[in-house]
C-alpha cells in the first residue's frame, strides 16, 4: 500500500556547514589547562558490569586529543535515572574502570560530582591525567539547571567541551549552565553528529527515510519535517499497524494504541498529492503469541487474520523497502521493523539493515539513530564501516531531524 503525504508550512532549513557555526577543538586552547568534558556515559549495566561500551569508545577521540595536548581532563556524565538521589547501581565507577583499561593514562575516580573532595581532586589533577566525577544526576541541580550547581562544576576547570550529544536536547546544568560560565567548544563526537544529521536535512537525492519502532507520536515531528525533503518514507514496526488500521486494513491483535488514533488520523488526513511517497507494509509475519508462539504465519497481503499479531514485515515488504533503499543517495534509518530481539521475528529488520549497509557500499550517505536501532546494529554484528554514521543519541537525533532547536547546541552557539 503506497500512501502519499503532504504537509504545508515552514520547515527549518539546515545548512550543511552548520557544524562550522560551533567552536571546535581546533579553535580551543587547552594546552596545560584543566578541561571539563561532558560525555554521555549512559551505558547499559548488568550486575555492575558494562554490557556495551559504545558510548565510551565514541568519546575516546576527544579524550585522547585533549591528553595529547597536555590537558588535564575532567569527565562528567549521567547514568540512568537515579532521580536526584545517590543510588549505587547508577555509579560511574565502572565507567572509570573501563576507561582505565583502554586509555594509556591512569584514570582516577571521584565518588562525588560536587563538593570538597571533587574540588580537591580537580585542583590536584595534573596535565595529561584523567579524572571521572560521579553521576551528575545524583544531584537535583543537574536536571533543574541550577545555577549554583553549574558554578560548582565550572569552578573545576578553565574551559568546557560538550561531547554528550545524547543529552543536548535537555536544558540541564551540564548542557546550558556550564557553557554560560566557561569558554566552550564542541567535541569531535558532537561535531560528527551535527555534520551527518545536517546531511539528512540537506540531503543528496533521492532521500529515503525508514522508520520503525512502536510509537507514531515520537516520529510525527520527524515525518512532518522530512516530507518536503524525502523522496520515500518507509514505515514498519508496531507504529505501522496503527496507521494501517486507519487506512481500513485488518490488523488482528497487533499492537494498537487508541491514544495514537488522532496522531494516525492527523497523518492520514494530510495524505494528498505530495511528491513524497509513504509506503506501509503490504505483508507481515504474524503470530498467536510473542513469547510462546504455536503458530507463525506469513500473510499474503496487507491484512492480518483475527487472533494473530504482526511482529515483523513480510518478504514482499522487505523487498520493496530494499529496492527504495538501494536506489537512494541518502538514507535515514530510525527504529526496527519488528521484534528483532527474537530470531524468528528478526528477518525483516535484518533485511532492511543489510540493504542500508549495501547502500553505504554503493556510496550513499547512511545515517542511523535511536536506541533500538543501535541495539539492532550490535545484535546483527554490523561494523562501523557498514554505515556512514550511527548516532549515539535517540531523543536528540529525533529532535534534530524534526528541525527543533537543541538547548545544548544553542548554548555552544551563543558562546561561539
Amino acid at each position: 500500500m503506497g500512501l502519499f503525504l503532504k504537509v504545508r508550512g515552514p520547515v527549518r532549513k539546515i545548512r550543511r556547514d552548520e557544524v562550522k557555526m560551533l567552536k571546535n577543538l581546533d579553535r580551543l586552547d587547552v594546552r596545560g589547562k584543566k578541561v571539563l568534558v561532558r560525555c554521555d556515559f549512559n551505558v547499559p549495566l548488568k550486575d555492575g558490569k558494562i554490557t556495551d561500551d559504545t558510548r565510551i569508545t565514541e568519546a575516546l577521540p576527544t579524550i585522547e586529543e585533549l591528553l595529547s595536548k597536555n590537558a588535564a581532563v575532567i569527565l562528567i556524565s549521567h547514568l540512568g535515572r537515579p532521580g536526584g538521589e545517590v543510588k549505587s547501581q547508577f555509579s560511574l565507577a565502572p565507567v572509570a574502570e573501563r576507561l582505565d583499561q583502554i586509555l594509556d593514562e591512569k584514570v582516577d575516580f571521584c565518588g562525588e560530582a560536587a563538593g570538597e573532595m571533587a574540588k580537591r581532586m580537580a585542583e590536584q589533577l595534573q596535565p595529561g591525567s584523567v579524572l571521572v566525577l560521579e553521576n551528575l544526576r545524583f544531584y537535583p541541580g543537574e536536571k533543574n539547571n541550577d545555577e549554583n550547581f553549574s558554578r560548582a562544576l565550572a569552578s573545576f576547570a578553565d574551559v568546557f567541551v560538550q561531547e554528550a550529544f545524547g543529552t543536548v536536547h535537555r536544558q540541564h546544568a551540564s548542557m546550558t549552565g556550564i557553557p554560560a560560565l566557561l569558554e566552550s567548544a564542541a567535541g569531535r563526537l558532537l561535531e560528527k553528529e551535527i555534520k551527518y544529521l545536517s546531511m539528512a536535512l540537506d540531503p543528496q537525492k533521492p532521500l529515503v527515510v525508514c522508520l520503525g519502532g512502536a510509537k507514531i507520536e515520537t516520529k510525527l515531528g520527524l515525518i512532518e519535517n522530512m516530507l518536503d525533503r524525502a523522496d520515500s518514507i518507509l514505515i514498519g514496526g508496531a507504529m505501522a499497524y496503527t496507521l494501517l488500521k486507519e487506512t481500513g486494513a485488518q490488523i488482528g491483535n497487533s499492537l494498537y494504541d487508541e491514544n495514537e488514533k488522532s496522531t494516525a488520523e492527523n497523518i492520514i488526513n494530510k495524505i494528498k498529492d505530495s511528491k513524497c511517497e509513504m509506503l506501509l507494509p503490504v505483508d507481515h509475519i504474524a503470530t498467536d503469541s510473542i513469547d510462546n508462539p504455536e503458530k507463525i504465519e506469513k500473510t499474503s497481503d496487507v491484512n492480518i487474520p483475527s487472533g494473530l499479531a504482526g511482529v515483523d514485515i513480510g518478504q514482499k515488504t522487505a523487498k520493496i523497502f530494499e529496492d527504495r533503499i538501494l536506489n537512494a543517495k541518502t538514507v535515514v534509518l530510525n527504529g526496527p521493523m519488528g521484534i528483532f530481539e527474537q530470531k524468528k521475528f528478526s528477518r525483516g529488520t535484518k533485511a532492511v539493515f543489510n540493504a542500508v549497509a549495501k547502500a553505504t557500499q554503493k556510496g550513499a550517505v547512511t545515517i542511523l539513530g535511536g536506541g533500538d536501532t543501535v541495539s539492532a546494529v550490535n545484535a546483527f554484528k554490523f561494523g562501523k564501516k557498514d554505515f556512514s554514521h550511527v548516532s549515539t543519541g535517540g531523543g536528540a537525533s529525533l529532535k534534530f531531524l524534526e528541525g527543533g532547536k537543541l538547548p545544548g547546541i544553542e548554548a555552544l552557539k551563543e558562546r561561539a
